[in-house]
């Protein structure tokens, strides 16, 4: 449940960044103040769970850093600047192939062979991509899109391995919190040095069920789709394996088709439909190959 509920708060961050990205803000201004809200958000939990054991959490500042700067920064930045450029469903659907390249980093580096059922799920999920993307039929795709979005998919990788570690490690909000604030501390460094290029503007958002202002999706972007998305997505991915668990939150797929279509008017296709029902024939077959 933890790992659906945060699948569907990531789900409609697409479609609510997209009217911001439309209203005239770039990309890195987006992220930095999703993140932002989000560590506002969840630090006072954050600290009341660490409960003063700060040596802890020095002691797992590498794992920090790269949950911070690769899985959270380095993520949201580049799938952002995939939607913008092309629609939220194939975007997300790039970048929740980091599951199949999870599945090969835990074979090689821990030795941990997946079994049949785990392969065919696997595939069954690249299968979802292919039509999704309607590169069958030979369809115009928007490639430097596209490569953001493949960029946007080592950072969720990152994300899923770091999660899912359990020795000595932080507390799933603590985790969490700490990668929040650290990104969106490193946005603010490198927006203020003009390494990243930072532009905002205060007109409405206009989305399909009409115009809202500016600082209503901004504050639905922080607290859903950050806060409470990487809380629980933590929490869930500690219990289940960063195998297991980022499988199931290819249902964001799913939520993020819906959002899209609620707010920007983006009609998920036959091939959209037909790959997230393959998207999630891969994710029971999982299931079943993780627990025979």
């Amino acid at each position: 449940m933890l790992a659906l509920l945060s699948a569907a708060s990531f789900g409609m961050a697409g479609a609510l960044a997209r009217g911001l990205l439309e209203a005239g803000w770039s990309p890195g201004a987006v992220v930095l103040v999703r993140l932002s809200v989000g560590a506002l958000t969840l630090a006072p939990f954050a600290l009341i769970a660490l409960r003063g054991r700060w040596s802890q959490l020095r002691s797992q500042a590498r794992p920090v850093l790269i949950y911070g700067a690769l899985g959270m920064v380095g993520t949201q930045f580049c799938y952002f600047s995939a939607v913008s450029t092309m629609d939220v469903a194939p975007a997300l659907l790039i970048e929740f192939t980091a599951p199949v390249a999870i599945v090969g980093w835990l074979w090689l580096r821990k030795g941990q062979r997946p079994r049949r059922l785990t392969l065919v799920g696997a595939a069954s999920a690249i299968a979802g991509l292919v039509f999704a993307l309607d590169l069958i039929s030979g369809a115009d795709v928007a490639w430097v899109g596209a490569a953001w979005a493949y960029a946007a998919m080592i950072g969720n990788a990152a994300y899923f391995l770091i999660s899912g570690e359990t020795e000595g490690a932080l507390p799933p909000i603590v985790l969490a919190g700490a990668g929040l604030v650290l990104s969106a501390a490193i946005l603010a460094v490198l927006g203020a040095t003009g390494i990243l290029p930072m532009h905002a503007t205060f007109t409405a958002a206009t989305y399909a069920i009409g115009e809202t202002p500016w600082w209503a999706p901004l504050i639905a972007l922080g607290v859903l789709s950050a806060a409470v998305a990487y809380g629980t997505g933590t929490a869930a991915t500690r219990r289940l394996g960063s195998r297991l668990a980022s499988f199931v939150a290819l249902t964001e797929v799913l939520a993020s088709a819906l959002f899209a279509w609620a707010l920007l008017d983006q009609r998920p296709g036959p091939a959209v439909v037909l790959g997230g029902l393959l998207i999630i024939t891969g994710v029971i077959l999982v299931r079943l190959g993780d627990h025979p």
